[in-house]
């Protein structure tokens, strides 16, 4: 675009694709739209949780296939949240509506790390900030809501993985960047943690020979976190506002400050 280019306007929250850098360096406004998906993105971290942890898409097949036949006990057999222990990975606006959803199913206890403690935010849940470390080792569920920074790329790595029990579930709708796929994938195959659900992979679309994809246990879905039309709606709506605003040389809306 050249020296024309003035705004940028992207339909997302996140803004790990645009090149900062750049971007501040030539004086460009970029407006962004946080706030409007966090509950969209919240519902579908929950059912995601719960389709992993209930084994829900495997389930379904099964009926399809023909593998239903007489009851037996422990069959289908996945993991409940009643009593359970959740870990946040970023406890930002989407990490609290999740805890906030996960709540009521009975959590007993919620932990959380970041860059700092958030101690008005956390009080809510009774959340108690922790080490990395020890969120993988104590969690019962763990859900990755953090940006992609620097410092959370690849966080969720071999290491992180062979600290969590082996009866944990890995949730991940942050972006795909923040977990080392090679890494999940072992620890997916070999056993290490029960199951994973992923709304964001790398690279997106994931290719259809992937090796995640012949699990059973990992559910990934096509970045549909925010996907309800009405969110969708306010979003593009809140996209172009921004860009007449910052073409207008007024605040707008939504502004990155960079």
């Amino acid at each position: 675009a050249g020296p024309g280019l003035k705004v940028i306007s992207t339909l997302s929250v996140g803004f790990d694709h645009l090149a900062l850098d750049e971007i501040k360096k030539r004086g460009i406004r970029v407006g962004y739209t946080p706030d409007v998906l966090t509950d969209a993105t919240a519902e579908l971290s929950v059912a995601l949780l719960l389709s992993a942890c209930r084994r829900l898409p495997e389930a379904a097949e099964q009926v399809k296939s023909g593998g239903w036949t007489t009851w037996k006990p422990l069959w289908m057999c996945g993991y409940g949240l009643s009593d359970s222990t959740v870990g946040i990975i970023g406890l930002g606006r989407i990490g609290q509506a999740v805890a906030r959803r996960l709540k009521p199913f009975g959590v007993r206890k919620f932990l959380y790390t970041g860059s700092g403690p958030k101690p008005e935010s956390a009080a809510e849940f009774g959340a108690e900030f922790v080490p990395l470390t020890r969120l993988a080792e104590e969690s019962d569920f763990v859900v990755v809501t953090c940006a992609l920074t620097p410092a959370t790329q690849g966080m969720c790595n071999k290491d992180f993985f062979s600290k969590m029990k082996k009866t944990s579930v890995f949730v991940n709708t942050s972006r795909g960047a923040v977990v080392n796929q090679e890494d999940l994938y072992e620890a997916l195959a070999h056993g290490r943690i029960a199951a994973a659900g992923l709304d964001v992979t790398t690279p997106e679309p994931l290719p259809t020979d992937h090796p995640l994809l012949s699990l059973k246990n990992c559910v990934i879905l096509p970045h549909i976190g925010s996907a309800t039309y009405a969110t969708r709606n306010t979003m593009a709506v809140l996209a172009a506002n921004n860009l007449l605003a910052g073409l207008r040389g007024e605040p707008m809306p939504h502004e990155l400050k960079l």
